[in-house]
């Protein structure tokens, strides 16, 4: 993608065009295709909920190449250093589960949150630094223009509740920000 500004957000149809252009597809619907499981085979894949958001966002309702996309795994700083080199922890505050640029440079994370974020020893103890750091987190997303919306994994564990969960949450959140499809 260029560097241009989108005063309409981030449409599916435009990552459809930079796909197809970057990887020399002749089909837009190929490309728009070879697209959506490049992103879905990012999700990690400990988390059904993330895939089960991701899916739900692209099925909850007739889906339009117009629509506002939804990117997963996005990365807020780029870091050369190696996990290895800065420790599994150090860049996890720099990831979001979910991005949507809105028009007027609107910009929404949706985060899904599961017992790691709120507890150690693999869910059995609680864990109040870790929450501690995942609100200072969202205060300096907060702070740096970012609207963020957190889901609890449970509620998108079953893509059925997923997808209902998505059907409300979706206009809702259009209506707040002011975005028209």
């Amino acid at each position: 993608m260029t560097g241009r500004s989108l005063p309409g957000g981030l449409r599916w149809r435009d990552l459809h065009s930079w796909w197809q252009d970057t990887h020399g597809f002749n089909s837009e619907s190929d490309a728009g295709e070879d697209l959506y499981q490049r992103l879905l085979r990012s999700l990690p894949g400990n988390s059904p909920g993330q895939k089960n958001l991701f899916t739900a966002y692209r099925t909850a309702r007739p889906f339009c190449a117009d629509d506002l996309a939804l990117l997963p795994e996005v990365w807020l700083h780029w870091d050369p250093k190696t996990v290895e080199e800065r420790g599994p922890e150090a860049l996890l505050r720099s990831r979001m589960d979910f991005l949507l640029l809105l028009p007027f440079g609107q910009r929404v994370v949706l985060e899904v949150d599961g017992v790691q974020h709120y507890t150690r020893d693999d869910g059995r103890t609680p864990d109040t630094a870790k929450y501690a750091d995942m609100v200072a987190a969202d205060r300096d997303l907060k702070l740096r223009g970012y609207e963020v919306c957190r889901f609890g994994h449970d509620e998108l564990k079953r893509p059925e509740d997923a997808k209902k969960l998505l059907l409300q949450f979706i206009p809702d959140m259009f209506s707040r920000f002011r975005v028209r499809l």
